[in-house]
């Protein structure tokens, strides 16, 4: 249990010589330590689901996962100790507040950039059902413009091969009327059309006649509807238009599972609006829940230690530190009197050293004078 309180004193950032002497604050700072630790395991978690989408697929997707997400916590780990250990009690509480407020900012983005991988992993069901729509209607409207396309493109050939498809209906319907009023003729039955004379006579071989040249240019029709339907039909494959078909519900799940990082964030984005692009309120309400629940808890060690009272640790440390200052200023004194001793020894030894040049120059001129 020891081990475990100077761990958590440890993640708290506290001068573990100093807060002993204060039984009364152990607990806090122990508190203090927990969700530090907490909102780093929280971080690892969050930047190893992360990193597991960018390089799914890859068999090397774990330990990558696993690294970074060791690094993230670590750092982020890094940081709130700082943050939290450099809240100094010593001025008001305004200073405080005013002192803490870039590092409540930091927190809160810090705590933003934690929560959203959690989110995509608590909102993975919805998510999938929201790419899977998403990938569908893409599919949708990816055929809709080929399509569009290959119209405008294609548009005389298509516009020929409706007036053949016209031209063979009004045949057909044509060559079917006429044999029977071929037949009417011969059997002679007397109608408007026919002249009710019986046999193969002259009315019987005019409309047999007709209906051969309306049948051969059936069948020209339907020549030149067939190649113009297999010229259109190549058209389409070179296009791409008869590759394209809607995803089945297998093809779909592939698709989901596969998808990336920046699609599933998207994904995570849509998921509180309805299909006719109002806001779906109590989805809205339980993702943003789950955010602010992930900055609260990274904002909360901070909080606390605005909170918490000064406490006799916060006084000893204060005294700790103006100490350490004083011992500071005076170990910079005495480097100062030693640097200007050894200064001015310094000087004094230059000059004996000149003065010695100089008698010597002067005693070695006057013998050399009187020599002279």
């Amino acid at each position: 249990m020891e081990k475990v309180t100077r761990f958590f004193w440890f993640c708290s950032g506290a001068h573990i010589g100093t807060l002993k002497k204060y039984p009364i604050e152990h607990n806090k700072y122990v508190g203090i330590g927990a969700t530090i630790f907490f909102t780093a395991l929280f971080a690892s978690l969050s930047g190893g689901y992360a990193m597991y989408f960018v390089f799914s697929g890859s068999p090397l997707a774990v330990v990558f996962a696993i690294l970074f997400g060791l690094l993230w916590g670590t750092a982020i780990f890094n940081m709130d100790r700082y943050i939290v250990s450099s809240i100094n009690k010593q001025g008001s509480t305004n200073q405080q507040i005013l002192q803490a407020s870039p590092r409540i900012l930091l927190a809160i983005m810090i705590g933003i950039v934690i929560s959203r991988p959690l989110e995509l992993k608590i909102f993975d069901k919805e998510i999938r059902q929201k790419l899977k729509t998403a990938y569908l209607k893409g599919q949708h409207s990816k055929i809709d413009t080929l399509q569009k396309t290959y119209n405008q493109k294609y548009a005389m050939e298509l516009g020929k091969n409706n007036d053949l498809k016209k031209e063979k209906d009004s045949l057909e319907r044509d060559i079917n009327r006429s044999r029977y009023q071929l037949n009417q003729e011969v059997f002679g039955d007397k109608t408007n059309q026919t002249s009710g004379i019986s046999g193969y006579g002259t009315y019987a071989k005019q409309k047999a006649a007709v209906l051969e040249e309306k049948e051969a240019r059936l069948k020209t029709v339907t020549d030149d509807l067939g190649k113009m339907d297999n010229y259109l039909g190549q058209r389409k494959n070179y296009e791409g238009l008869n590759n394209l078909r809607l995803f089945t519900d297998q093809q779909l799940d592939s698709l989901a599972n596969v998808a990336g990082f920046a699609d599933r964030n998207w994904a995570l984005g849509q998921i509180s609006y309805n299909t006719n692009g109002t806001r779906d309120l109590d989805t809205y309400l339980a993702q943003s829940f789950i955010g602010y629940l992930f900055i609260l808890f990274e904002c909360l060690p901070v909080f606390v230690k605005l909170m918490s009272p000064r406490g006799p640790y916060d006084v000893a440390l204060a005294k700790t530190a103006e100490a350490n200052m004083h011992f500071a200023e005076k170990d910079k004194d005495r480097d100062i009197a030693v640097t200007d001793q050894v200064y001015d020894y310094q000087v004094d030894n230059d000059v004996q050293q000149r003065k010695k040049i100089i008698t010597g120059q002067s005693e070695y001129d006057m013998g050399r004078y009187r020599y002279e």
